[in-house]
């Protein structure tokens, strides 16, 4: 007597889903192949066109397909990608959180106006994640849900764990933006978030390859720091790979360690 069990190959998803006030947005997801009756964690990511192909990625490509196929191959475990589209006029905007403070820095942002990081992280758990728990064999619940991204995303990633430490139990912030930001600001900000009675494991990357990765890794560093003084020191997790520049190919080569540590920690 034996079980059968029929697979679901894997797909990858387009959707377009209502932005406030910018219309329909591009939302991708990626369902690895799995079981019939099998539920899969969750991953949302920023920056969605730079996630799944060479052909759409503005910049690159962090193949993460291939990072979760060989994930599922190594451990057994998988989990599915949601990636948001962030390639128009407004990238800037939309992945800079107001709340945090002043920006500081708006001149390394060539498109920022204003900061639109709530709208996104809005959009994010009142659209894009109630509509992929819907339709998606996604296994709810924090354990089973992380966010990550990279640049203004990894700052994006950052903020949202922090702010829903009980909806997402991990982050991938990878390159992130601290420097947009005084060290006063941040640190007002961090302390602000610690009352939460359960909080996000923070897997922090950086690089220091280029002039721009150089600057972000100092202001990485400083926040680390902060961290240190008053965050749980088994939920932080900091990675420098010092050659390695600011661009996906770097995000790419970290991103497998990120989810082989959500899914496995």
């Amino acid at each position: 007597m034996f079980t059968v069990i029929f697979m679901i190959k894997a797909a990858l998803f387009d959707l377009t889903l209502p932005y406030p006030e910018k219309g329909a947005r591009r939302v991708r997801v990626y369902v690895p192949a799995h079981g019939e009756d099998e539920l899969l964690p969750v991953i949302y990511m920023t920056d969605g066109q730079n996630l799944f192909d060479e052909e759409t990625g503005t910049w690159g490509c962090w193949h993460t397909r291939e990072a979760m196929e060989a994930e599922r191959q190594s451990s057994g475990r998988a989990a599915i990608i949601v990636g948001i589209h962030n390639d128009n006029p407004w990238r800037d905007n939309e992945l800079t959180p107001g709340s945090i403070g002043d920006v500081i820095c708006a001149h390394l942002m060539e498109g920022y106006t204003a900061s639109e990081g709530e709208i996104f992280d809005s959009f994010m758990l009142g659209t894009v994640k109630p509509y992929v728990e819907q339709h998606f064999p996604v296994m709810t619940g924090r354990e089973n849900t992380a966010v990550c991204g990279s640049s203004s995303g990894g700052l994006q990633a950052f903020f949202a764990a922090l702010s829903h430490p009980e909806v997402f139990s991990a982050a991938g912030v990878f390159s992130p933006a601290f420097l947009l930001y005084g060290e006063d600001d941040m640190r007002r900000w961090i302390h602000s978030r610690l009352t939460a009675a359960q909080l996000p494991y923070l897997y922090i990357y950086t690089g220091a390859g280029d002039d721009l990765e150089t600057r972000i890794y100092q202001s990485t560093e400083a926040v680390y720091d902060m961290l240190m003084a008053c965050y749980p020191m088994h939920l932080l997790n900091e990675i420098v790979l010092f050659e390695q520049p600011h661009h996906e190919k770097a995000w790419a080569q970290i991103f497998p360690d990120f989810i082989h540590t959500f899914l496995n920690k």
